[in-house]
């Protein structure tokens, strides 16, 4: 079983150039209720180190790539973020790791709940007890 999903996304354009549609319950699988973007991240800094507790999120690689590793305390695997016509839905309990950015690299992300700090585990060895107790 993978640890996530992809959802493509319909490109509607023309001679002026393309546009995706991003809405709830439509091709996002959630009511969003938080949206923010990773930009000007230097390739060699890797990003993330954490899961949630209860939380989705869908990434979107608006621009350049990116690598994400996915972790459930028992699989752990990666995928290349490189379209914006391509979302990776990231369900509760999976640790994420974002790595090897390209220059002008923008990463959207689309989450199902406000920012909650109590919501995340930020330490490995928890993650892993925390699974292992569930």
């Amino acid at each position: 079983m993978a640890l996530f999903e992809w959802i493509d996304f319909k490109s509607m354009g023309d001679a002026r150039g393309q546009l995706v549609a991003l809405e709830a319950f439509r091709n996002i699988p959630f009511e969003i209720k938080r949206v923010y973007y990773l930009f000007d991240t230097q390739s060699q800094v890797a990003r993330g180190f954490h899961a949630h507790k209860k939380l989705t999120q869908v990434l979107i690689c608006l621009s350049g790539t990116c690598r994400i590793i996915l972790d459930n305390g028992h699989i752990r695997e990666e995928a290349w973020m490189n379209s914006p016509t391509q979302g990776l839905i990231i369900r509760d309990m999976t640790w994420r790791e974002m790595h090897d950015f390209s220059p002008g690299c923008v990463l959207l992300v689309l989450a199902d709940a406000y920012y909650d700090e109590s919501d995340y585990i930020r330490n490995y060895s928890d993650f892993l007890a925390m699974g292992r107790a569930s």
